[in-house]
């Protein structure tokens, strides 16, 4: 239940950060092109937005196996060492996700120390950029676990999207479309019916 609870809130910011970057960006550009005028702080939260919704989405990639990746050489591997390599690869995105936490950890610091507002509006900078900091403690938790899933047994691997397969199956769905639709003139298909 609670696991529930956090996949909501999670698939429910990243709505929110998607739907509202893009109705600002829309209300800005009718503002601009059709009155001649405009939001004067709307560029710099779209950016903010923009980098929130990014380095939020790179953690909930990593859970859903929405990235891709070239592991056409480790698929060729045995179970046992697929397993290390997975392991070693996870190990190194730790190690990337520590060089991004301390960096992030002191930019976001001296931000604090100086008092440095965004350009645009009267708002704490270093909040504003906090995502630096909280997008990769999301990521370093979801290697975290899959480094556990790994090392129990659970996982053989990243769960990566395969875009070939994927396209593989889209033009074999299109194939038979085509086929049906030359032996079946007559017969007609709604919008996304088979």
């Amino acid at each position: 239940m609670m696991r529930d609870i956090i996949n909501s809130l999670e698939e429910g910011f990243i709505r929110f950060l998607l739907v509202a970057m893009t109705l600002l960006v829309f209300f800005e550009v009718v503002l601009r092109f059709g009155f001649n005028t405009g939001i004067h702080w709307a560029q710099e939260v779209t950016l903010l937005m923009a980098a929130w919704f990014v380095l939020f989405g790179v953690s909930y990639g990593i859970k859903v196996g929405a990235h891709i990746g070239v592991d056409a050489f480790v698929k060729l591997l045995p179970d046992k060492p697929r397993r290390y390599a997975a392991i070693l690869a996870v190990l190194l995105c730790l190690f990337y996700c520590g060089l991004f936490l301390y960096g992030g950890w002191v930019y976001l610091a001296k931000l604090k120390m100086i008092g440095i507002e965004l350009e645009d509006l009267p708002f704490p900078k270093w909040i504003a950029t906090s995502i630096l900091f909280i997008g990769f403690i999301l990521l370093a938790i979801r290697f975290i676990h899959l480094l556990w899933n790994l090392v129990t047994g659970k996982a053989d691997g990243f769960k990566l999207a395969d875009e070939a397969k994927e396209s593989m199956h889209l033009a074999e769905e299109l194939s038979k479309e085509a086929t049906d639709s030359t032996t079946h003139p007559h017969k007609t298909t709604a919008p996304g019916e088979k």
